[in-house]
């Protein structure tokens, strides 16, 4: 009974109904009873957009989607004359499935074969608001162009057959980048009945299982959500009669999604910093809709909880460089990617919400002010920028703390789980100097891999926190899922030495001990008192990659040091080498410092700026 303690435990805190919602979905499909089972949809032949009539947007158009795709943010794909081979992987030479051969997606098994991320990337259809832009500036072979993919799409794919049929927040993705495309092209008011059936297919797709969306507690529910309201406005708009119920129907759900996914201090319930950029910007893309239509406004409680997301997103992100911690879960999403600007670079997306919903710029005019420009927003607006963050700020409802010191950021993150963590990466800490990321988190890697990848990527191993006696702080129940979810005991803003700081704590149902002070002025200081383990507990620093040395008990790469000291004896240190993700189907090596103690005690690693 013991060991099943973890599994009820767990299953009492997703919430008995979540599970029973999955239970049910998944049971019906197995039965071949569920509704979406026998949804059935045509898409007829002919163009989707006609051509612009808009005036050109002074603004650049991305060279992305030319010669080339950079799946992921990462991973270079040549691009031919011809569409792609919409039910192959890119990154592998297996041969795509005629559409007479695809079978029902829910034949199609959730982990069969490689990463079916890697099949959906491209069905996206982040190309098709590329090619609106170059279009919209006059491009008629782009526009050619856009129309050909999506045609061959629609052949390729038959509803509801194949793996881009799978998840209805893939087709939730591929609606909204549709959409952006009309907004981009000003043809929101022009719907062929070409496009009207292809949109009228991703909506039988999505509402059958809006359920299961639900009870995932996640983006899957606020991007399906956002595709019915913007499918809706958009239908709406172009005289379409089911347009204004679907619309209805779109904000219920995503007003009633946000005020549940999103905290009143902006923490999002993944934990995850680029699935947080994911559900931002859908919400800016609906908001941006409803503008467009002439929609009331969203409820006070969404706007709130938009602004503060926004306000959150902004706390994180490195303004010299866009870049942000990897925080969390990072599977390559990118709604939004209306600029050349980088995968890492989130100042697009947190631009265009502080303008939605905060009113204001998070930065001065720059780059990240183009994406806005091509949705229809003026790049002269005159609201203002928004006041410098101040030195600490804490998003308690999330678990996070973000200390600044001039150009020095430092965030801990903490366990406060409201909702199922995706990593255990309890008491990490992260460290950013201009621009730099100096202490690291690791990313995902992929969905779809060997266990030993699952297990260090989502582990303590791959974090900057201590992990003891070698067993993990929250066992992996399933490949998404850990239990025994661990929580913050205290927690508090303390000073000393003319340094900011916070300090939080946990006590592991097996008796750990962790309590970290972590302190940011002109250096880092980070301070672990910790007890209760039975062999050793091992303190890990997972290092900006660069030539370092270890001289005793201090590792240096020139520039930058790092020091740890023990109130009890120090057992082992050594600089090894470990693995990080900053792009999803990417390993890179790093370097790591490890401190291993046997003794309770209390363990402090100062990190200098200079050698």
């Amino acid at each position: 009974m013991t060991r099943y303690l973890p599994r009820l435990r767990t299953f009492a805190a997703l919430g008995p109904m979540n599970g029973l919602r999955v239970l049910r979905y998944r049971v019906a499909l197995r039965l071949g009873v569920h509704p979406v089972q026998r949804i059935a949809a045509a898409v007829p032949a002919g163009d989707f957009f006609a051509p612009p009539t808009a005036p050109e947007v002074m603004a650049p158009v991305p060279a992305q989607w030319d010669t080339d795709a950079w799946l992921f943010g990462a991973h270079r794909v040549p691009l031919g004359a011809d569409p792609p081979a919409w039910t192959a992987d890119p990154l592998d030479e297996a041969p795509a499935r005629p559409p007479e051969e695809l079978p029902p997606w829910w034949r199609i098994g959730d982990f069969a074969g490689n990463d079916i991320k890697r099949v959906w990337e491209l069905s996206r259809f982040d190309w098709a608001m590329t090619f609106a832009q170059r279009a919209r500036n006059g491009d008629a072979a782009a526009l050619r162009r856009l129309n050909d993919w999506i045609g061959d799409w629609a052949h390729h794919n038959p509803p509801y057959r194949g793996p881009n049929w799978k998840c209805a927040q893939e087709a939730s993705i591929r609606l909204l980048h549709l959409s952006a495309a009309a907004l981009i092209l000003g043809r929101e008011r022009d719907l062929s009945d070409t496009l009207h059936g292809l949109v009228d297919a991703h909506v039988k797709r999505i509402v059958p299982t809006l359920s299961y969306a639900w009870a995932q507690d996640n983006n899957h529910a606020t991007s399906e959500a956002a595709a019915l309201f913007v499918a809706g406005a958009w239908l709406a708009m172009a005289g379409r009669p089911e347009g204004e119920a679907l619309a209805r129907q779109g904000r219920r759900l995503l007003e009633r999604h946000v005020a549940r996914l999103f905290a009143a201090d902006g923490s999002f319930s993944q934990y995850s910093l680029n699935y947080h950029r994911l559900a931002l910007d859908t919400l800016s893309l609906a908001e941006v809709w409803r503008r467009r239509a002439g929609l009331p406004p969203f409820g006070s409680l969404f706007r709130s909880r938009a602004a503060a997301a926004a306000r959150w997103l902004r706390a994180m992100v490195d303004p010299a460089s866009g870049d942000a911690p990897n925080l969390g879960a990072n599977d390559g999403a990118n709604l939004l990617p209306l600029t050349d600007a980088p995968y890492r670079d989130h100042r697009p997306a947190v631009q265009l919400a502080c303008r939605l919903f905060c009113d204001g710029r998070a930065y001065p005019p720059g780059p990240w002010d183009d994406g806005p420009v091509w949705l229809g927003l003026d790049r002269e607006s005159p609201l203002p920028v928004l006041p410098p963050l101040p030195a600490t700020t804490v998003f308690d409802e999330g678990g996070y703390a973000v200390l600044r010191h001039g150009s020095t950021m430092a965030i801990l993150r903490y366990p406060r789980f409201c909702f199922r963590p995706s990593q255990a990466d309890a008491l990490h800490v992260d460290l950013w100097a201009d621009g730099h990321n100096l202490l690291r988190d690791d990313g995902s890697y992929s969905y779809n891999t060997e266990a030993r990848w699952l297990d260090y990527f989502g582990g303590v191993r791959s974090h900057n926190t201590i992990e003891f006696d070698d067993e993990p702080q929250m066992p992996r129940l399933s490949r998404f899922l850990l239990g025994d979810w661990l929580a913050t005991a205290e927690r508090e803003r303390t000073t000393a030495q003319g340094a900011q700081g916070f300090r939080a704590s946990y006590r592991h149902r097996k008796g750990w001990l962790h309590d970290r002070e972590v302190r940011l002025g002109a250096r880092l200081q980070v301070i672990d008192r910790i007890g209760g383990f039975k062999r050793k507990a091992t303190l890990r620093w997972r290092l900006k990659p660069g030539p370092w040395r270890l001289e005793g008990t201090r590792v240096s790469n020139g520039r930058h040091s790092l020091a740890v000291s023990a109130t009890v004896p120090i057992d082992s240190i050594r600089l090894t080498t470990g693995h990080e993700s900053r792009h999803y189907l990417e390993i890179t090596a790093l370097p790591v410092l490890e401190v291993t103690v046997a003794q309770a005690g209390t363990i402090t690693s100062e990190y200098g700026l200079a050698a």
